[in-house]
Formats: C-alpha cells, sequence, structure tokens
C-alpha cells in the first residue's frame, strides 16, 4: 500500500484541513449553509450499506468522500480502518472532528472537493461514497476520481438512493442526471474491474437525519483487478 500522492492537498491529522478550501465555492457555501441550519443534520449512526458490505473487510486505507458529520469515520477507525476523510463544508468537518475526538479516534481531514483533491487521493483499499453529491461533467470527472483512488485489489463502494420518482425529483429542483450515480460510474469500467455488488435492496435506515424517508438503496460495489 502507497501513501497518497503529495502533489494534491495535504491531509491534516486529528482535526480539520488547515488548507485552504480547494473545490467550488458555490458548494461549499451551500452546505456549510445547509449544516449551519440543523445542531446535526443526520443520525450520528453509520450508513447501513457500509456496515453491510464492510463489516467483515479487513482494516486498511479508506477514503471516506463526504464525509458529513462524521458518523462512518468514527465506524470505520473504531474498527481500526486508516480514514481519509474528505468533505465540501467547513461546519460539517469541524462536527465530525469533533466527533471523532469525543469517540477517541482519529482520521485525515481534507477539506476539498473530490475533483480537485483527486490527486492527491490515491492507493486507498476501500473507497466509500454513502449518497455523494458529485456534479456530473462531461468528462466524468468525479467518476474517474472515485475510481483513481482505488488502490489495484481495493473496492469502491459507491450508495445512493435507489427508486426516486425523477419527475417529482425535478418539479422540486433536483435533477439526478445533475450528479454521479452508480450507472454513470459503470459504464467507465473496463476488464481491469470486477462489479461485486450491483444491485437495488432495502435501506437500513437509523431514525432522525435529513434522508430517513428513502426507503430503498442502490449499492454498487466494485473491485480493482490491476
Amino acid at each position: 500500500m502507497r501513501d497518497p500522492d503529495t502533489s494534491g492537498p495535504t491531509p491534516e491529522p486529528s482535526g480539520p484541513a488547515r488548507d485552504p478550501y480547494r473545490g467550488d465555492p458555490g458548494a461549499r457555501d451551500a452546505w456549510d449553509e445547509r449544516y449551519a441550519g440543523e445542531t446535526r443534520l443526520w443520525s450520528g449512526a453509520p450508513n447501513g450499506a457500509l456496515v453491510a458490505e464492510v463489516a467483515a473487510l479487513p482494516p486498511g486505507r479508506v477514503l471516506d468522500v463526504g464525509c458529513g458529520e462524521g458518523a462512518d469515520v468514527v465506524w470505520l477507525a473504531g474498527r481500526g480502518w486508516d480514514v481519509t476523510a474528505l468533505e465540501v463544508s467547513g461546519v460539517a468537518l469541524a462536527r465530525a472532528a469533533a466527533h471523532a475526538r469525543d469517540a477517541g479516534v482519529d482520521a485525515r481531514w481534507v477539506h476539498a472537493g473530490l475533483v480537485e483533491a483527486a490527486a492527491g487521493l490515491t492507493g486507498f483499499d476501500l473507497v466509500s461514497a454513502q449518497y455523494p453529491a458529485l456534479p456530473a461533467t462531461p468528462d466524468a470527472a468525479g467518476e474517474r476520481a472515485l475510481l483513481g483512488a482505488v488502490a489495484p485489489g481495493g473496492l469502491l463502494l459507491l450508495v445512493h438512493h435507489a427508486g426516486v420518482d425523477e419527475a417529482t425529483a425535478r418539479a422540486h429542483g433536483f435533477d439526478p442526471d445533475d450528479y454521479v450515480g452508480p450507472g454513470s460510474v459503470r459504464r467507465l469500467l473496463d476488464d481491469g474491474w470486477a462489479v461485486e455488488v450491483d444491485e437495488d435492496r432495502p435501506r437500513v435506515a437509523p431514525p432522525g437525519g435529513a434522508g430517513a424517508h428513502h426507503t430503498h438503496d442502490h449499492v454498487l460495489r466494485v473491485r480493482r483487478l490491476r
């Protein structure tokens, strides 16, 4: 296993990143506003699909894409994973770091967008992207950044809400086609990847927190062969 390429943003141990934010300021500000409007936005429990897919794996280096308030970070670090946590919201990142401190675990924190940080985020045994809000682009930059972060032999675990009524979502100003999803990642896979899980399943959702109304997940787990 190799350390991340140092040409990108340097992950900070034990607290929020002190490097200047790298990414879309509009995305940062929008997510900061959303987090600042709530004492706690999410449930505080790890994502059910992550627990189901990862609990039996040996720990290694993991990238948590869009770590939010840090519930997955704490769960992973508590099981021996070496965690790098990426987040566009500085408000969320500060909460995640406090959550980790309270739990007595450590992580590296990167305040950046995935695409902007991609050059420095490579060689992970697991890349976990739980319901990420990654904008879709014509060059598939988000999808390529997710895949590029995985080490040979490693896994990408991408989880999205399934069964979303697209017409209703668009009527409320959200177009699923504007974001990276399992289908757009799957289309980039070549014979250097093996699909291990690609399915809809009932969602194991803890009570409380935004998104608790969603009932099903789409889980894509792919392994990099070389």
